[in-house]
């Protein structure tokens, strides 16, 4: 509800709106190379699966956003601020979700010792090895995520944007899963077929622990936990200030923190004051990020 955003805020949005329209025309365009390139490859298959996927962040991010800056009407009087929660816990589930499926893929081809193929392909008039078509596609899978991820992070970690640190680790993931892609391509080529398999099963662990991380961030907003710092489940420290500030001022009361979605709101719980302070007397943390601070209200205490 809070929309006197400052400037610079005001331009990192622009700029994440930007970054996401153009990850989805490149992660469109990986995946119909990937798609033509795959073969029988199960490092490939769980490639372009984890492309696919990787499209989720993006466009939650945009509808987010879009309802983020609607007015609160009667239906939502406390207005859209929340939708950047849910689109958070959609994030992380599909950050999870690939990090689950590049594990049963691998670990199931692994166990029934599936044999990759890679036959001959005539490309341009000549045969030439199907692997070297693969790791064609592969590299050019590697190159924009790599980018991309770089440019959403400094973006993700000024906004505190759940979302957006969501999609830059699906990012690396995408990148991650190119690069060892192409290790297990070359391995079959020397024909040890099971580092094909290995090589997605060794990825979608650390894919795996990102997306659990995440969705146990994204479910702490949703039930109006304390806020968390970025891509952690550790409380973040401008908001451990701020509890500390209103203690202090009002030691007599008792002081909840929640997050909804980038934004902070207080309650101070106890006897109504003579006078409402300002948001610089109870903000203590960087003042570039005092905009968080979206709401402190009194509620007087009963019972």
């Amino acid at each position: 509800m809070n929309r006197n955003l400052p400037g610079h805020v005001r331009q990192d949005l622009a700029k994440a709106r930007r970054l996401e329209w153009w990850t989805i025309g490149w992660m469109s365009s990986i995946i119909a190379v990937m798609w033509l390139a795959m073969g029988s490859s199960q490092a490939m298959k769980t490639a372009l699966v984890e492309d696919v996927l990787s499209l989720i962040p993006a466009v939650v991010f945009l509808v987010a956003l879009h309802f983020e800056g609607r007015k609160p009407t009667g239906a939502f009087p406390f207005g859209f601020d929340r939708v950047q929660s849910l689109s958070s816990l959609i994030a992380a589930v599909a950050l999870c979700g690939v990090g689950g499926i590049l594990i049963f893929d691998s670990v199931a081809s692994l166990l029934s010792q599936e044999h990759p193929t890679m036959p001959p392909v005539r490309l341009l008039g000549q045969e030439i090895w199907q692997g070297w078509v693969m790791i064609g596609g592969l590299l050019y899978s590697i190159v924009p995520p790599v980018i991309l991820g770089r440019l959403k992070q400094p973006i993700a970690r000024r906004l505190q944007d759940e979302v957006l640190d969501t999609d830059a680790m699906m990012q690396k993931a995408d990148w991650m899963t190119g690069l060892t892609g192409i290790i297990g391509v070359l391995g079959v080529g020397f024909g040890y077929w099971w580092t094909d398999a290995a090589a997605g099963a060794l990825i979608s662990i650390s894919i795996l622990k990102d997306g659990i991380t995440s969705l146990r961030v994204a479910t702490a907003e949703l039930v109006d936990g304390t806020p968390r710092r970025l891509g952690q489940i550790e409380l973040a420290e401008d908001a451990r200030k701020l509890r500390e500030a209103l203690v202090e001022l009002y030691p007599s009361s008792t002081v909840r923190l929640r997050a909804t979605g980038r934004y902070i709101h207080a309650e101070v719980c106890g006897p109504i004051p003579d006078r409402i302070p300002s948001r610089d007397e109870v903000w203590r943390g960087d003042p570039d990020r005092a905009w968080r601070l979206a709401q402190v209200s009194f509620v007087p205490q009963t019972g």
